[in-house]
Parts: structure tokens; sequence; C-alpha cells
């Protein structure tokens, strides 16, 4: 047997298991309070992330037969089943893409990046906190941490890893791999940080309102996560480099030649200019996009449309972008699953059944208990406002019901609906882009998610519950 028919024999038993756990699922016994088409569709929705773990075919083909299957079994009509590849999120994923590649053809992400290597280019775990404090100074304007990472960063981090000659594949753990990793890492905790730094942070603040009559003000917010939030910011890049090390750790002739290089490009083209120009306009939209009320798809399409008519990139570049239609159709079938699951009440269902499983507690313990199912019940959810729509308010009635502290519930909940991205590759928006670069594999990327998961754990409790008791906040 040839190794083409040994990968080939392999990928059949993966995806037999896929479909075995399907059909486990399908066939159990229907939990008392679930709707048989909610308990089918977590069938074929368990089944399809068994399939992104297995990878017996490529992700985007496991993800549109799982969104096939939801509507051929008559759980949703096609209209249902198709409606995740219309999410604006989705959308603004792939729009990021072909930003992107704006910045790498006109050669502008690549003068960017020898600027950035001109000035901390000296060691790698420099460049790794300039890219992570761009990050914390843009995320109190940018509600979007799509828009932030994804529009704003990637193309900046993608270009340094091309200009110290690291692509995907041989040459991805040069510095690639490292960078990419570290910076999705890093715009978890800057999301968690500001008020308006996420777009489901509003929406915790609202549901904080009615659920516990709990009121966070944006410097509330702030103050306390302040603290817990530097020093992740300050631990995690660190750590992911001495256990995840990139090949290259000290470039100390960076600067000449970030220097020379910049003088061999010369001045600027005319597509370069207009590329800087539509990527300053998209960024001030983003930035005032809270007073402006434009949404940040809509500026990121206006964008794209702009580079497109003045010729910054053609429709060739758009229809070559593959990472971004690949994006596309696993990100959107996975995001329309979720969204089903919540509207059939599964999620609402398993809030309720995991509270119940704490009655009689002491209230610390419950709260570390159900904050910690809150946490890892992400690795079921493809978006951070599902999540947050279905289980915040339960989980928080629960915790207060406890006997918890109102504030420090409300805020262990805010924060870690934001952190418990980190642990996929499909938790919010950014990770798809991050992700689909190609520079780190699945299980290296849940790996170190669900071990940097742990870190943020203790450092946001371990903390932040002392530093909220010195603001007086319990």
């Amino acid at each position: 047997m040839n190794g083409k028919e040994r990968d080939m024999g392999g990928a059949i038993k993966r995806g037999l298991i896929v479909i075995l756990v399907g059909i486990i699922i399908w066939f159990s016994p229907v939990p008392a309070g679930v709707k048989p088409e909610a308990w089918h569709l977590l069938a074929i929705f368990v089944a399809t992330i068994v399939g992104l773990i297995l990878t017996p075919i490529p992700m985007g083909a496991v993800v549109i037969i799982g969104v096939m299957m939801t509507a051929l079994t008559g759980i949703l009509k096609i209209g249902q089943a198709l409606s995740g590849f219309a999410n604006s999120t989705v959308w603004l994923i792939v729009s990021a893409f072909l930003i992107a590649r704006g910045f790498i053809i006109t050669g502008l992400g690549r003068r960017i990046a020898f600027h950035f290597i001109r000035a901390f280019g000296k060691k790698t775990l420099g460049l790794a906190y300039a890219i992570e404090a761009s990050d914390l100074v843009l995320s109190p304007a940018t509600p979007s941490n799509t828009a932030r990472a994804g529009g704003i960063l990637y193309p900046i981090v993608r270009s340094l890893c091309s200009t110290f000659g690291s692509e995907p594949g041989d040459s991805a753990r040069k510095i690639g791999s490292y960078l990419m990793k570290m910076e999705y890492q890093g715009v978890v905790v800057t999301s968690a940080m500001f008020m308006t730094s996420c777009a489901i942070n509003p929406l915790v603040v609202e549901l904080a309102k009615k659920t516990a009559n709990v009121s966070l003000s944006w410097g509330t917010w702030f103050v306390a996560a302040i603290v817990p939030g530097l020093i992740s910011l300050a631990i995690v890049p660190y750590l992911l480099y001495k256990l995840y090390p990139p090949e290259i750790k000290a470039t100390p002739q960076a600067t000449q030649l970030a220097h020379t290089e910049l003088e061999k490009m010369g001045p600027m083209s005319g597509r370069e200019k207009k590329m800087i120009a539509v990527f300053l306009v998209i960024l001030t939209l983003w930035i005032t996009g809270e007073w402006t009320k434009l949404d940040a798809t809509l500026v990121a399409l206006l964008g794209v449309c702009v580079m497109l008519v003045t010729g910054v990139i053609r429709w060739d570049d758009v229809l070559g972008e593959k990472g971004a239609w690949d994006a596309l159709f696993w990100f959107g079938g996975l995001v329309m699953m979720a969204g089903q699951l919540n509207t059939l009440g599964l999620m609402k269902w398993f809030a309720n059944t995991a509270g119940g499983s704490v009655a009689g507690m002491g209230w610390f313990a419950a709260l570390i208990i159900l904050i910690l199912i809150y946490f890892y019940s992400h690795y079921g959810f493809a978006s951070l406002s599902a999540h947050t729509t279905a289980l915040f308010p339960p989980f928080l009635a629960v915790i207060i019901a406890a006997g918890a502290p109102p504030y420090i519930a409300t805020l262990t909940m805010a924060f870690f609906s934001n952190l418990c991205a980190g642990i996929t590759h499909y938790g919010t928006g950014p990770a798809p882009i991050y992700f689909n670069a190609g520079y780190v594999d699945q299980k290296t990327w849940w790996k170190f998610g669900l071990l940097l998961s742990f870190i943020n754990i203790i450092i946001w409790m371990g903390v932040g519950f002392p530093w909220w008791k010195i603001l007086g906040l319990w």
C-alpha cells in the first residue's frame, strides 16, 4: 500500500468516526425539555466539529456537508441552512482577507513591515510586544475585534512574516507561526479590556443591567480590567515565545536591513498611496462607527470596492484569495448552526441544567464551577454574540442566586465572554483570518489555546479578584 492509499484509508476511517458520532447523538434519548429538532441539530453540529478536528476532508467541505444535512434531514429549511453565509461578520472576515491582499500586492505592507523592523526588529519578542501594543492602543476606539485584528493588524503581521522569509509550510516556524498565534491571543485579551473594544461588550452591559441590575460604566470596566489585562499582555507573548519558540530570535542586523530595503523601494508608488488612503479612510470609519452608525462590514466592503475601482487590486486577486472563500464556507456554516441551536432553545436548556447542578453550593464554588462551564462551552460556539446572548443571562442569574457579589459575578463573566474566544480557531471573527493564513496547524492551535486559557483564567481571577476588592467592587 503506497502513501496515497494509506492517506485515503486514514481519511475514510476518520470520516466514519465523524458519521458515527453524529448517529450516536441523533439516536440517543432526547433529554426532557429539549425539542427533538434541537437535539438532531446538535448531532449534526457536534459531528461537524469532530470533522473539523479530524479533517477527513478539507474544513470547508466538512462544514458544507453539515449545512446540507441540516436541510436534507428537514431540521431547517434551505433558506435557514444558508443564512450563515449572509452573516455580516463572515463577510467582514472575507473583506479583511481582501484588504490584506491589497497590502501585500502593492508592497505597502512590506514597506510598513520594514518601518516596524527598523523601530522594533532587534528581537522577535520585542517585535511581538510592539504588535500587541498597537492592538492595545487601537482597541478602545475599535468596537470590532475583527476589524482591528483582521483589517488593521493582520496585513502588517502577514507582511512581517514574508519579510523574514517565513511562509506557510516548511518556513512557517521561522517567525510566522509565533507571530500569528501571539497576535490572535493578544486580541482576545484586548477585547476584554475596554467596553468599546469588542462588539459584545455593550451587549454584556445591557444583559447585566436587565439580569442582575448591575450597571457597568466605561470607566468601571476599564479600571477593573486594566491590571489583569496588562499582566496577561505581558505574560502571554513571553510564555508562548518559550513554549512555541520561533527559529529567529535575534536580528541585530534588522535595523540596517530595513533601512537598506526602504531605500531600495524608493518613494511610494501610486498604488501604495491609493492603498494607504483607502486604509486610513477604513480605519477612520471603523473607529468612528459608534457615532456614524456605519456598520463595520459595510465599511470593509466599501474599502474593497474602492480598491477594485481604483486598481489597487484586480478581480483576479479577489478570485485568487483562497483563504477568504474557505473562511466564508466553514465559518458561515458554523455561525448558522450555532445560531439555530440558540433559536431552538438548546443553549438555554444547557445553561439551566448546568445551573441546577450547583444548587446548595457556596457562592465561590458555584462561581468557579459555572464560570468554567461558561468559558469552555465556547467550544460549541462560532460566535461570541451567540454565546453571550444564549448563556450570559442564565449563568449570571444562577451565580448571583448562589450568593456571589453581583459585581464579581458580572465582571468575571464579562471578561471571560471575550477570553474564551482564544481556545479555538473559530471562536470569534479574527480566528479564521489568522488560522487560515496557514502558519499554525489545528492541533497546535487548540493545544496552545487551551494552555493559554488556563493562564488567562489564573491571571484574571487570581489578580482580578483582589484588585476588584481594592476598588471596592465587592
